[in-house]
């Protein structure tokens, strides 16, 4: 605890560190996935390449990867890009199999009935297909977060700064309160950023919240009714 309290400000500095680090990949990796997501889900014959392609990059080390990028951007060995680009790829590669399937689950009748009242397609997928795989699209998301926040310490490895520090150095050193200082500060951001997901979910798609006791009502009565077919009470 000695060690916790005389390194605060190390500890503080290294999150924040983590955590600039941990947002663009995210952020990007959602942007990015959603026009491949699209793409798998439009055309049949793409969604086994992109799905397949996005899967293989995901199976991709991320030390060697992190160690490759700057040969492949011309950048340097401690550049922070490395990291985030990194980062961003696995963040596509786990989207892009989210966004296709939360469109592909998105009713065929209300893709008619909105193709039916004069909406083109750019303007059906942004007003009617993407809220309603929404709530499937933040399950993806939250996924990709805790994922990120996770993949960020490795950049540690190869001298980029963040949290992983605290775990190289604490077992260095064989200090036992570094390493647990280094997973306790990745685990609360971890906790944080689903728990900001949450809430953007709840103001932007309050409709999945209110759909649940209908879903579940529906779900009863559908269980009644077996029960009575099948009893004959």
């Amino acid at each position: 605890m000695n060690w916790v309290t005389n390194n605060l400000g190390l500890i503080w500095s290294l999150t924040l560190d983590h955590i600039a680090l941990a947002v663009p990949p995210i952020i990007l990796g959602f942007l990015i996935a959603i026009p491949l997501g699209w793409l798998a889900n439009r055309f049949s014959a793409s969604r086994g390449v992109l799905l397949t392609i996005s899967g293989l990059l995901y199976t991709i080390p991320s030390l060697p990867l992190f160690i490759a990028l700057p040969v492949i951007l011309g950048t340097g060995i401690l550049d922070p890009i490395n990291v985030v680009v990194g980062l961003t790829i696995y963040a596509v590669a786990l989207m892009v199999r989210s966004v296709a399937d939360a469109l592909a689950a998105v009713d065929p009748g209300v893709r008619q009935a909105a193709t039916a009242m004069g909406y083109s397609t750019w303007s059906r997928f942004w007003r009617v297909e993407f809220p309603l795989a929404g709530p499937v699209l933040l399950a993806g998301l939250r996924v990709v977060s805790v994922s990120t926040v996770s993949l960020v310490s490795i950049g540690s490895v190869i001298g980029v700064s963040s949290l992983g520090y605290l775990f190289l150095n604490g077992l260095q050193r064989n200090i036992v309160a570094e390493v647990a200082s280094g997973i306790v500060a990745t685990l609360i951001i971890a906790i944080v950023f689903d728990f900001i997901l949450v809430m953007l979910g709840r103001m932007l798609l309050p409709w999945s919240r209110a759909d649940r006791p209908s879903r579940r009502r529906a779900r009863a009565q559908r269980d009644s009714a077996v029960l009575t077919a099948v009893t004959g009470a």
